[in-house]
């Protein structure tokens, strides 16, 4: 005699989580539709309309555009703030009544993790893939007209990613939004955007001002690693080399030139230029900074200011 099973005993643990996570994310992601074409998806942050979407998949719309909901709900928004160089973005839609995602924490995932991609590609019904963490740590090059940045501890994922996912919601196995899923990295492998101390910052100023500002040098660089008599001297082996110096910037007026090597800001150690990219905040504009470099055989202080990064 055949026993019969319910639905829920045969779910084992893992679509049990999966399950949980999608029922739980699935009215707190949007479709969008934006002017001019396109779309993907958003998160909602907030229940009085802020949504949290990838810069890019807002990039055309010229500001507006409109949020389709798992409830039927269709509702008009409007671009806050973009930050291209961080690919992330917050939406303002007229409501008062949205359910609001949990925001969690990459910095606390590890690799073989359980995480869930939730989008809304379709207008009305979610898209949901599962799978891990596959790596942590990568860097995402972005770009904001003649600036190229690069987006720090981006995580790689092997759920997929659907079209029309971008700027849906990579969560944990508890359901909290710990990325924003951005792009594809290959077959079977995609990228979000992560949730942390860095980020929750950018999305903070993009909600109160709509925008983000970062400090400028006017320099580019590039890791190299420090000559041997200077590495054992400073206890470390990398650095980052200015190969070009943007003429009337502030690292022209300070005197750095190429093949300067940077080993410290206002005497915290720089040993690769994501570190030199994590001080280029906005306090940091208009206040003078001391920048350790090692020139020749010679070590020398140099003093400038940065200013804002334009665009």
């Amino acid at each position: 005699m055949a026993i019969e099973v319910s639905d829920a005993e045969a779910l084992d643990a893992y679509s049990r989580a999966v399950t949980a996570v999608a029922e739980r994310l699935a009215p707190s992601v949007a479709n969008l539709r934006v002017r001019r074409g396109g779309g993907g998806s958003a998160v909602v942050i907030s229940p009085d309309g802020f949504l949290l979407t990838s810069a890019h998949v807002v990039a055309a719309g010229r500001g507006r555009g409109r949020a389709s909901f798992v409830d039927g709900r269709e509702l008009d928004f409007s671009v806050v703030g973009a930050d291209p160089l961080s690919d992330l973005a917050v939406l303002r839609a007229d409501a008062r009544d949205l359910v609001a995602a949990e925001l969690g924490d990459a910095e606390r995932l590890r690799v073989g993790q359980l995480v869930v991609a939730i989008g809304n590609p379709h207008g009305f019904g979610g898209s949901v893939t599962a799978g891990v963490v596959s790596a942590l740590g990568r860097s995402l090059p972005t770009r904001s007209g003649a600036n190229v940045r690069y987006v720090d501890n981006v995580i790689q994922t092997d759920a997929a990613l659907n079209p029309g996912n971008s700027g849906g919601a990579l969560a944990d196995g508890r359901g909290r939004v710990v990325g924003v899923n951005t792009a594809v990295a290959g077959v079977g492998l995609g990228l979000a955007v992560p949730i942390n101390e860095a980020t929750r910052k950018i999305v903070g100023a993009l909600m109160r001002e709509g925008r983000y500002r970062r400090a400028y040098l006017g320099i580019a660089g590039g890791p190299r690693p420090l000559p041997p008599r200077v590495a054992a001297e400073l206890g470390r082996r990398e650095c980052v080399e200015v190969v070009n110096v943007v003429e009337g910037s502030p690292a022209a007026a300070a005197g750095l030139r190429p093949e300067d090597m940077i080993v410290a800001v206002d005497g915290t150690p720089v040993e690769t230029v994501d570190d030199l990219q994590r001080f280029m905040v906005a306090e940091l504009i208009g206040r003078r900074v001391e920048l350790t470099v090692v020139r020749g055989d010679r070590t020398h202080a140099l003093t400038l200011t940065p200013v804002e990064l334009d665009g």
